[in-house]
């Protein structure tokens, strides 16, 4: 059931931030609700779950209209084609996966005034895969200048996906190579953390994360 799982998780987390000297409540567990319904996400709420992603812009919009009356906040988090930036801009309150200054642009032109600046994250690609979106670790300060300076959005910090690892301290590596990119950057304020899943929760605490995207332990497999 979907409530003890997510009780089970805000537990692990809890227990994570003691165990790695974090303060409590300092990790945010974004439930990762691409691929399920609205009512697998009603059922998340009614248990307390507030912050939802979603990687695909045409599913989440029906979700967000089928869902319109929950105080949700939603956050996208998946690969950001161009002919998409004028939806997720007008339609989401963070994006984690930005990872080019062209596409930061759209979604700064074309984030409505009337809503509050959009929260930004850049996906690094640390693990260095070309399967996976994201910048080099080398170019993030760059962008973070570039970024930064725009209009109508607020940069809050990266996003990442590491090369999957089964051993603690291989998942570790990564997370603490970005972390310690990121605090060196003292210009931008920067916030958020949002890298570890299902699989590497723990190291992801460990190394200071501060959002943790979580879909198979809360929803089960993809549907």
């Amino acid at each position: 059931m979907i409530r003890t799982k997510l009780k089970r998780l805000l537990a692990q987390i809890r227990q994570a931030e003691v165990a790695y000297n974090r303060k409590e409540g300092s990790v945010l567990l974004l439930a990762v609700s691409k691929t399920k319904t609205a009512i697998e996400i009603a059922q998340a709420y009614s248990a307390g779950q507030r912050h939802f992603g979603e990687n695909y812009c045409q599913e989440a919009l029906k979700k967000q209209r089928e869902l319109g009356a929950y105080d949700i906040t939603w956050h996208f988090i998946g690969p950001i084609q161009s002919n998409k930036t004028k939806l997720i801009a007008e339609h989401f309150a963070w994006v984690h996966s930005v990872d080019s200054l062209r596409i930061a642009k759209r979604l700064s032109d074309q984030r409505p005034e009337s809503l509050p600046a959009l929260n930004i994250c850049i996906q690094v690609n640390i693990s260095g895969e070309q399967s996976k979106s994201g910048i080099a670790l080398g170019e993030l300060q760059e962008l973070c200048e570039a970024v930064a300076a725009l209009p109508n959005i607020k940069l809050r910090g990266v996003m990442a996906v590491p090369l999957t690892e089964d051993d603690f301290e291989c998942q570790r590596k990564p997370f603490r190579s970005l972390y310690q990119a990121v605090i060196k950057l003292t210009n931008y304020d920067l916030d958020t953390y949002s890298f570890g899943m299902s699989g590497d929760l723990n190291a992801a605490i460990a190394e200071g994360s501060t959002v943790v995207r979580i879909g198979t332990s809360l929803f089960g497999n993809r549907g």
